[in-house]
């Protein structure tokens, strides 16, 4: 990831999770937690989600890990969870969040491109709204998977191409509105113009999942779409 990706985070970072709100109506909450009921977790596990901005998934994570624990007879203490991101002005603000709701997440700096993680470490590696931002997702991808174990899941939340009805409103929206949002609650219309084209000429649907199949890493690939698009999770089961 270039500098000057990273410096675009390091200034949206005091106003990141309000943007978010606001743009999204609040809705990439009701996604994320779709990301971490798929993980599908029933036993102790570790749990490793990179570009991790302000700890958004991490926590998902922890509070479902919390949740399943009370039925599959393990405690939260029992798992790891760490978070990372390559702008650390972002992720002070999840260590933040992680600790007044008590969840034990470590956060720590990391390229997804090179992970500093042993082979086949975690049973879950997971970004969101991150891979688009990678330099190589081809690699970034690969990295992901090679510190899953075997028969584990890497989980991939990106935005996509709205199809049908909703890609006019849509697209009005993240050209004008978005950047006009951005200039009044984050003073910085720039990264909102650069948040919405970069999802827009992103790979998604299947020809992300070509790019994933090219690891050849996964067993298997899926993918599940968002108001037609808006948005999908892509889940690869490891070899």
């Amino acid at each position: 990831m270039s500098e000057q990706v990273q410096q675009m985070f390091a200034s949206l970072s005091p106003k990141y999770d309000l943007m978010n709100d606001v743009l999204s109506f609040g809705i990439h909450h009701i996604w994320r937690a779709t990301t971490v009921r798929k993980a599908k977790i029933d036993k102790p596990v570790r749990v490793l989600d990179c570009a991790t901005g302000t700890g958004d998934l991490a926590i998902a994570f922890a509070r479902e890990i919390e949740k399943q624990s009370r039925s599959f007879g393990f405690k939260l203490d029992d798992c790891e969870i760490i978070a990372t991101d390559f702008c650390p002005e972002m992720y002070q603000y999840g260590i933040i969040k992680a600790k007044e709701q008590g969840y034990p997440i470590k956060f720590e700096f990391a390229d997804v491109m090179n992970l500093q993680y042993q082979d086949c470490y975690f049973d879950i590696a997971s970004i969101s709204f991150g891979i688009r931002n990678v330099d190589d997702a081809k690699k970034g991808v690969s990295e992901l998977a090679r510190v899953v174990k075997s028969g584990g899941k890497v989980m991939i939340l990106e935005f996509g191409q709205p199809q049908g009805l909703i890609s006019l409103p849509y697209n009005f929206y993240s050209r004008k509105v978005m950047p006009f949002l951005g200039k009044l609650i984050a003073n910085n219309p720039d990264a909102y113009t650069y948040l919405p084209r970069t999802a827009s000429q992103f790979p998604s649907g299947d020809k992300f999942v070509e790019i994933m199949q090219s690891t050849q890493q996964f067993t298997e690939i899926s993918q599940h779409p968002f108001i037609n698009g808006v948005a999908f999770l892509y889940v690869g089961i490891v070899k």
